[in-house]
């Protein structure tokens, strides 16, 4: 595999993980927020959000890995 298609990998990921990462935060909070009847605290939106970064990060990273191997890298694998 190329420069290009780990560049491609990286510069998609890079694109989708701000709003998969606020769309996950957001549904979690509210969520949460319904399932304990109450505004979360500060403490509890700052571990929702690490939580929503993983995730995102994680969605983001195999998303654009294999959108990029079908798009670029299909061809050669058959």
């Amino acid at each position: 595999m190329s420069l290009y298609f780990y560049l491609s990998v990286t510069v998609l990921a890079l694109l989708l993980f701000f709003p998969v990462s606020k769309l996950i935060w957001v549904l979690s909070v509210r969520r949460m927020q319904k399932k304990l009847d109450r505004p979360l605290l500060d403490s509890e939106l700052r571990g929702q959000r690490f939580r929503a970064s993983l995730i995102a990060l994680l969605v983001s990273l195999a998303f654009a890995w294999l959108f990029n191997l079908r798009l670029l890298g299909g061809a050669s694998h058959g």
